[in-house]
């Protein structure tokens, strides 16, 4: 058996949990969200705990199984308190500000990065060099946060561009100096 697969998800106060079929609706203080389950699984609701359970032991069930499970506690956990990735700007005049409902960064190049926030997503600029992405639904939070990134990766040299909070650049040493042996 999964073992993440066979934990229940205990549904807090305020939030509501509805099965159609295949879709699923979770709906809390932060928002609504929506998923569909794939049609080998079963989600049941009991006792304030969301239940999910296979039909049988094949390879695609047992797959599936911790999957679902964890996405349904995402959703949850999302409604409830949101998530947030925070990325840092490193790199000498590399700044971010928040023009309006936009992301505009200088990051070197002879323009500036004009990034729009999109539904469901909300972009922070508490400083020139830092930047918090927050919404409810896991999966987007962090594709957008993966697209500002994109922006300006993190090179290996000096270590400049746009960098997740804590993220661990691995640094190369250059080319070695004229007579150098």
């Amino acid at each position: 058996m999964s073992r993440i697969g066979r934990k229940p998800i205990v549904i807090p106060a305020g939030v509501e949990v509805t099965i159609d079929g295949t879709n699923v609706t979770v709906k809390g203080p932060k928002g609504t969200l929506n998923s569909n389950i794939h049609p080998l699984m079963t989600v049941k609701v009991e006792n304030g705990e969301i239940l999910v359970t296979r039909p049988n032991d094949d390879k695609q069930a047992r797959s599936l199984h911790g999957l679902t499970r964890s996405l349904l506690n995402n959703m949850v956990e999302g409604v409830v308190n949101g998530y947030q990735k925070q990325l840092e700007i490193q790199g000498v005049g590399y700044r971010a500000a928040k023009q309006g409902k936009d992301l505009v960064m200088n990051l070197g190049y002879s323009h500036q990065v004009i990034v729009p926030e999109v539904d469901g997503i909300t972009i922070e600029v508490p400083d020139a060099n830092h930047i918090n992405i927050i919404g409810i639904d896991k999966q987007r939070v962090g594709q957008f946060a993966a697209e500002v990134r994109e922006k300006r990766p993190p090179e290996p040299y000096k270590g400049k561009g746009i960098r997740y909070v804590g993220e661990y650049v691995i640094r190369k040493e250059g080319k070695a100096g004229k007579g150098a042996k």
